[in-house]
């Protein structure tokens, strides 16, 4: 009896004991992130240049401001730096608000040339009363009306003196814009060949793999939905040109520009049969080989089976 009440008592003051052990870290505890909390506050008071960049984002000018902080009171640098991660419409929203911010060239500079890569005007001396805004908004416009009428597009932009009438130039624009509707830009190309060829050279395909290269190709210059004349003339561009670009590679494999058409066809003709859904008994690796192998005798049989590989693999070359 006496053990019992003993042990009862001895259980009673070990929880007291825990108890105060674990009030006193929790009361640590608290005093260690209080000081961490203090301590990260004070870190970003400080910057550099003695600049109070905190308490600059923490300030509102009037409770219609609340929720976001005036560019103005932050360094330019910073306030520009924040405002080129908005794009023509937003710069243009922003400028109702910090005008002389948001109309800054160097903004609307960058979005022209993120945008539409290459124009000739920017190699020429800009004439007076030039702005890059304006400048954005011609580009713009004379984009939307390529997609509608491709040639009344280019028209447009010679008209303003963006582009200069040479084929190079419409090559170089075309290689460097992304915004160009490419249902449109197929059938400029196939009516203008002279700026084919010229948007051909403008592609390294040096030390690529063949069908990589093929689909780097056929992103820039979409493949025709049917088989004919434009793109037999696509391949046969693709060919000499990559060969152009890897000599080394070419006559160590044995290859000339024909031993290359043959295999973009067969390729493309690979992809199809791999990809579409009304083909069930899909073309084997074997079977690849030995048909690819027929038509390009010197071709070696590792190298074509890379081939297969590469399109059962990643997928359609002119998707």
């Amino acid at each position: 009896m006496g053990q019992g009440l003993w042990r009862v008592a001895r259980n009673q003051q070990l929880q007291q004991e825990g108890y105060s052990e674990q009030g006193y870290l929790s009361r640590e505890q608290g005093r260690r992130m209080a000081a961490s909390s203090i301590s990260n506050t004070s870190h970003r008071k400080q910057v550099q240049g003695g600049i109070d960049i905190y308490h600059l984002l923490k300030t509102r000018k009037s409770k219609e401001q609340e929720g976001f902080i005036n560019l103005e009171m932050l360094p330019p640098e910073l306030s520009f730096t924040i405002l080129s991660y908005l794009n023509a419409t937003d710069l243009c929203l922003a400028s109702c608000v910090w005008q002389d911010l948001a109309n800054d060239e160097l903004l609307w500079q960058g979005l022209c040339k993120s945008t539409w890569g290459h124009c000739s005007i920017y190699n020429k001396n800009p004439p007076l009363g030039f702005s890059f805004r304006k400048l954005y908004m011609q580009l713009d416009e004379g984009s939307l009306t390529f997609n509608a009428n491709p040639d009344e597009g280019v028209n447009y932009f010679m008209s303003k003196g963006i582009l200069d009438d040479s084929p190079k130039e419409i090559a170089k624009f075309i290689f460097c814009t992304r915004t160009l509707n490419w249902k449109k830009l197929r059938i400029y190309l196939d009516e203008r060949r002279d700026v084919l060829d010229d948007l051909v050279t403008l592609h390294n395909f040096r030390n690529q793999f063949l069908p990589n290269a093929l689909r780097e190709f056929f992103r820039h210059i979409h493949a025709p939905e049917e088989r004919g004349e434009y793109l037999e003339t696509l391949i046969t561009k693709f060919s000499h040109r990559f060969c152009a670009c890897n000599p080394d590679l070419m006559r160590e494999l044995g290859l000339s520009p024909d031993a290359v058409y043959v295999l973009c066809y067969s390729l493309i003709l690979l992809s199809i049969d791999l990809t579409s859904p009304h083909v069930k008994n899909k073309m084997s690796k074997r079977e690849f080989i030995r048909n690819t192998r027929r038509a390009a005798q010197n071709i070696s049989e590792d190298f074509v089976g890379h081939l297969y590989d590469n399109i059962y693999l990643i997928g359609h070359v002119a998707a």
